[in-house]
């Protein structure tokens, strides 16, 4: 059942913060007006004074901890595939020695968590068989686990996968599904006490790029998201525990992408922490005309800034030395960055 309407903060993080001001999320913007948005009407703008109780608690409250991670500050998650076909970096990382290497330099750049994955979920890409997917997943794991305390995300669909990841030390369940592909992994998540991580995508990767259709994506992908974190608390897992992520590139046009882009900070108004992963995506090389992935570092910073302005807490990328370095910068011009420094 869809909502009568949708309030999305209107975020600032300029230093004159007027009195009455929201502190969005906890975290570093701050608001004073929202965009009451409809599906059957033109969006209006209100004063903070028009938002209800349990909408202006879930839009201002402090985010839990989880998994390690500081939700009042922004976080990069640096992605690790041991795959041979991710779209950007299929085998550069499927050798232990080769992972171990990049981990190590993960770690020395200051990335707050590592997302691993076993299996490409890029578009048109094959199902992975289970054993295969632990087989690369679990050892580099247990492999980092001995050598470094760093968070460890999970990135898979599966409920076999997830359980063999936590044994080895994950800390938190990154389902691209949403528990839509393998419900069991609620129960997995749940019976662990693992944080996870739940993502709008629209059909399997085999044919998620093949036109791809919403009434409206913004209010489509808000409404999977919150019947998808009812799921995961009917099984045990509390919404402090929970991340949402939008899907971008996930069953999405460039003009799906930028309309989510654009209004990303509604999301907070489901009371959870919000995950964007941007990186290297099809979009970014259409509109900054760079068809070779990894020449798509510049548009990725440039759409991880503009999320920072929305409050958006956890950046999941490539270019993992590119994101630190900027995010700290961003930091210092905002204001937001009290560590001593150069002048």
């Amino acid at each position: 059942m869809t909502q009568p309407f949708y309030d999305r903060p209107i975020p600032s993080c300029d230093p004159a913060r007027p009195e009455g001001a929201l502190t969005l999320a906890g975290g570093w913007c701050w608001f004073t007006h929202v965009e009451r948005l409809r599906r059957d009407a033109p969006p209006e703008i209100l004063r903070v004074s028009a938002l209800s109780d349990e909408t202006r608690t879930r839009l201002t409250a402090t985010r839990t901890p989880m998994a390690g991670l500081d939700l009042n500050a922004p976080s990069v998650m640096s992605i690790l595939n041991v795959t041979p076909d991710s779209f950007s970096d299929g085998g550069k990382f499927d050798r232990p020695e080769a992972a171990l290497a990049e981990v190590q330099e993960m770690i020395a750049a200051g990335v707050e968590i590592i997302d691993i994955g076993g299996e490409s979920t890029r578009p048109g890409a094959d199902n992975v068989a289970v054993e295969q997917e632990i087989q690369r997943t679990a050892p580099v794991i247990s492999t980092i686990r001995e050598i470094s305390s760093v968070p460890i995300s999970i990135d898979t669909r599966k409920a076999p996968v997830a359980q063999a990841a936590l044994n080895a030390g994950a800390s938190l369940v990154n389902d691209v599904y949403a528990f839509t592909h393998d419900p069991d992994l609620a129960r997995v998540s749940a019976e662990a006490g693992a944080p996870v991580c739940l993502m709008h995508a629209q059909g399997d990767p085999e044919v998620m790029q093949l036109e791809p259709q919403y009434d409206n994506v913004l209010l489509d992908v808000y409404d999977f998201l919150e019947e998808r974190i009812k799921v995961a608390e009917a099984a045990g897992i509390s919404r402090a525990q929970i991340l949402v992520d939008p899907g971008i590139g996930f069953g999405k046009t460039v003009e799906h992408n930028l309309a989510l882009l654009e209004r990303i900070s509604l999301f907070h108004a489901l009371g959870c922490g919000i995950l964007l992963g941007v990186s290297r995506k099809g979009f970014i090389g259409k509109i900054g005309k760079a068809p070779v992935a990894q020449d798509r570092a510049p548009g990725t910073l440039a759409v991880t800034m503009a999320a920072l302005g929305q409050g958006v807490q956890i950046h999941r990328v490539h270019d993992f030395k590119e994101a630190k370095q900027a995010l700290a910068l961003w930091q210092a011009v905002t204001g937001l960055r009290r560590d001593s420094h150069d002048a």
